[in-house]
């Protein structure tokens, strides 16, 4: 009989941002693979609406209204997850805004926003995770990974989202900083770096996501965008135990287009 070895039945998978979009492709592909979820989302009916269908897959699913730009809501959204569903395996820091502006007119407002969320928010959420892993690891139960969301503006330049480059690519570095640091209690440090994805974000303007998305197809050698089902396979492997000795790492899914700009 073949063995099932990304299998992760048993497992509970903390998923931030994960009511639609990338962090609900990240929520399908680790529920397929027999993981328990938590999600977080700020629309309290969304994150309804993402339970009911990651349920009908056979997953356990707690969800939670978090806006994870906000402290003090991590701090009780972890404490709640780990209530209902007993232990936290897999943090998937996913939950991020995108507000364009030319760096030219960069106003406080505009840099704080996208920094509260797309950076301490991913730094406050894998602190309070950290915090439950390492205790149980002193308690005799070692191990778990922590998967940052990147991008590909973590490579290259993008206008109009020069502060949204920056706080991704703060998340290589942290992701690195928490590999060397947590390692000692068998808890491992990732990034997934996406190109253009196909999701509700990127296509609010069709016809700017359509010219985006026949762009990318036109350069990244496999010839098309991305869709969310195309991250499963990194998450479920940087979740299971088979990635038990890679850490401090960002592997980049983008059908190649980088490598071919």
């Amino acid at each position: 009989m073949a063995e099932k070895l990304f299998d992760l039945t048993g497992n509970v998978s903390l998923v931030t941002g994960a009511n639609s979009g990338l962090g609900f492709g990240f929520a399908e592909g680790l529920a397929r693979a027999g993981s328990d979820l938590v999600i977080w989302g700020r629309r309290k009916d969304a994150n309804e609406q993402a339970a009911e269908k990651l349920r009908a897959l056979g997953a356990k699913v707690h969800c939670a209204a978090v806006d994870v730009s906000d402290e003090k809501q991590i701090v009780d959204g972890v404490a709640e997850a780990i209530a209902a569903m007993g232990r936290i395996d897999t943090v998937v820091a996913n939950a991020g805004i995108a507000n364009p502006k030319p760096f030219v007119d960069m106003d406080a407002e505009t840099y704080e926003t996208l920094m509260k969320v797309n950076q301490h928010g991913v730094v406050f959420t894998l602190r309070e995770v950290a915090r439950h892993m390492v205790a149980r690891a002193e308690a005799g139960d070692p191990g778990g990974s922590m998967i940052l969301c990147g991008s590909g503006a973590i490579f290259q330049g993008v206008p109009t989202l020069v502060h949204y480059g920056a706080a991704k690519g703060a998340l290589a570095g942290l992701a690195k900083g928490l590999a060397a640091e947590l390692g000692p209690h068998g808890v491992r440090c990732n990034v997934i770096a996406p190109g253009f994805i196909v999701t509700e974000m990127t296509m609010k303007d069709p016809e700017v996501g359509k010219a985006m998305s026949d762009a990318i197809a036109a350069k990244a050698p496999i010839g098309r965008a991305g869709l969310p089902d195309d991250l499963w396979g990194a998450v479920v492997y940087l979740a299971s135990d088979l990635s038990r000795y890679h850490t401090g790492d960002t592997l980049v899914i983008d059908g190649g287009k980088m490598f071919n700009n």
